[in-house]
């Protein structure tokens, strides 16, 4: 089976290098001492949060749609996660709001194969 080679538009490049970006530089906080204060199993659950992000943003830098659909959850995961533990994060809800929005414009051209 050939799979479908889809020209990755400008939006979605720029969407996924700053993903990428925005994922490196949030990395350490999962070894803060905060993020341990908050309790035992939080930095293995950030960490998890932060490798699944990264993990979807290749997905979509591939233009496939399963790294839409796991951003999308990470996404409700973590806000819930936040809501939890009461540190929400408005500007980070509006960016991925913003690159959610950016990937569902884009998410009809995109390969539903792995």
């Amino acid at each position: 089976m050939q799979a479908i080679q889809v020209k990755r538009p400008v939006l979605i490049t720029i969407v996924s290098i700053i993903g990428f970006i925005w994922v490196i530089i949030s990395l350490p906080g999962v070894f803060a001492p905060e993020v341990k204060k908050i309790g035992d199993w939080m930095p293995a659950i950030f960490g998890i949060i932060r490798a699944s992000m990264f993990i979807s943003l290749i997905g979509v830098w591939y233009m496939k749609r399963w790294g839409v659909r796991l951003f999308i959850m990470v996404f409700f995961f973590k806000e819930i996660v936040f809501l939890l533990i009461n540190d929400t994060n408005f500007l980070g809800i509006f960016l991925s709001i913003f690159f959610i929005i950016s990937m569902l414009v884009y998410y009809k051209r995109m390969d539903p194969n792995l």
